[in-house]
């Protein structure tokens, strides 16, 4: 009983716990009302379109000459390699025979002892004054047995006409005697035996004198080889070289067949390119005939004039070279090698050069090709791998076109169909832009 007024204050607190929340609900409410009337409505944005800054080029067409780049190393032309043609000890050697050295030509590069060629050719030409003077022996004898001829033919007739004489008074008329008759047989005997032996000896004497002759050939032929080996003791420059390699001293002994000295001319010089095989069938300036009959090897180039410039001094002054030949065809690597010549001689005369060229430098030729008509040079890296290029329409929009590469050379590309003249092409780098996108263009000077 005592619990019951109890129940009446419970029931009071839980009207004002009700009444407080709602309380603060109002004035949350109302709070809310008079923040959300203090905040600004956002100004509202004006959406704009974004405007790609880019450089263009107006399309022009040109005629423009190809030209075939490759590497080669120039090395001369002639290059000989120099060695004795006789042995024997070396008993000179010219001052400047080193390597680097420069020997003008026909200048003594070094001398053999001669001295026993020299003995060998006055044996071979006193055995030939021999035998020209048993020539003129023979020929003598033979002119006097000739006169000895007559006479003798004419003591045979005498002695022919004694013995039948003899024997017919001896036979006939019983006059004279045996011994007289077979005197006189025995003296004409002696006449046809005398006479018989001088034919003889006259028919022998032109084929002795056809042998001597021979042997006459055969001593000056002797006389020959020891005047070549002779002059063969002294080996002069072919040409006005420089030695290369040179390995003789006086005193050595030598050999014929042992290489001395290496002389080459570097007034004629030769660099040998390799061109991707393709580009030379379709760019190089094949002449129109053939090198052979049978025209199964290249035709001669046409001599254009290349541009050759040492690639460890490229801004220097280029020399200038000729097409010579086609050297070799590689299947494997599917090249071909082709040779331009270099004339030194008139390219020092013409121009005052500080450094020369020489063998051993590692060269860029430029090969002028064909010619391309009515085409667009463009910057290779504004057109793309697939074969396409960017350009600005009239109202400033991107458009991509699909062209035709002719050919690239270097850092140009050229293109014969796809673009018109007139258009502007973008040169400016782009990664993927959009189509049709707005351009503000710039024209490339450059």
């Amino acid at each position: 009983m005592r619990d019951k007024p109890k129940a009446p204050f419970r029931a009071t607190q839980v009207i004002i716990r009700i009444i407080i929340c709602v309380a603060i609900l109002v004035v949350g409410f109302v709070a809310m009302n008079k923040l959300a009337k203090l905040k600004k409505p956002p100004v509202e944005a004006k959406q704009s379109e974004n405007v790609l800054q880019v450089k263009g080029m107006i399309v022009q067409t040109e005629d423009i000459q190809t030209t075939l780049s490759g590497y080669g190393e120039v090395r001369p032309i002639n290059t000989v390699s120099i060695a004795p043609e006789v042995s024997g000890r070396v008993v000179y050697v010219h001052p400047r025979l080193e390597v680097g050295g420069i020997i003008p030509r026909g200048q003594t590069l070094f001398t053999v002892d001669s001295r026993v060629y020299a003995a060998t050719q006055k044996e071979a030409m006193a055995a030939l004054h021999q035998l020209e003077n048993t020539v003129l022996r023979l020929e003598k004898q033979y002119a006097l047995d000739q006169e000895r001829q007559a006479t003798i033919e004419r003591n045979r007739e005498l002695a022919g006409l004694e013995f039948q004489r003899l024997r017919h008074l001896y036979e006939v008329n019983n006059v004279g005697t045996r011994s007289n008759l077979d005197k006189a047989e025995q003296a004409y005997n002696a006449a046809i035996d005398q006479a018989d032996q001088m034919a003889r000896a006259l028919a022998l004497y032109p084929l002795q004198i056809q042998e001597i002759n021979s042997s006459i050939e055969a001593a000056q032929a002797r006389i020959v080889v020891a005047t070549v080996n002779l002059e063969r003791c002294r080996v002069a420059a072919p040409f006005a070289g420089r030695v290369k390699n040179a390995n003789v001293e006086i005193g050595q002994i030598v050999s014929p067949g042992q290489p001395l000295i290496t002389l080459a001319d570097d007034t004629s010089l030769e660099i040998q390119v390799t061109l991707d095989a393709r580009d030379a069938r379709q760019w190089l300036l094949l002449g129109t005939g053939r090198s052979n009959a049978s025209g199964s090897w290249f035709s001669k180039p046409m001599p254009v004039t290349c541009r050759i410039t040492w690639t460890d001094n490229p801004e220097a002054a280029p020399w200038d070279g000729k097409m010579d030949r086609v050297v070799q065809f590689n299947s494997q690597t599917r090249t071909l090698t082709v040779a331009v010549r270099i004339n030194l001689q008139e390219q020092f005369r013409q121009q005052n050069r500080s450094f020369p060229l020489v063998e051993g430098m590692f060269c860029r030729v430029d090969i002028p090709g064909k010619s391309l008509q009515n085409v667009v040079r463009l910057p290779r890296w504004s057109v793309s791998f697939e074969n396409t290029v960017y350009v600005a329409t009239d109202q400033n929009r991107l458009m991509t076109v699909p062209v035709t590469v002719v050919r690239s050379e270097g850092d140009d590309a050229f293109i014969s169909d796809g673009l018109n003249p007139g258009q502007t092409v973008i040169v400016t780098r782009l990664s993927d832009p959009l189509e049709n996108a707005l351009l503000a263009v710039s024209l490339d000077e450059s």
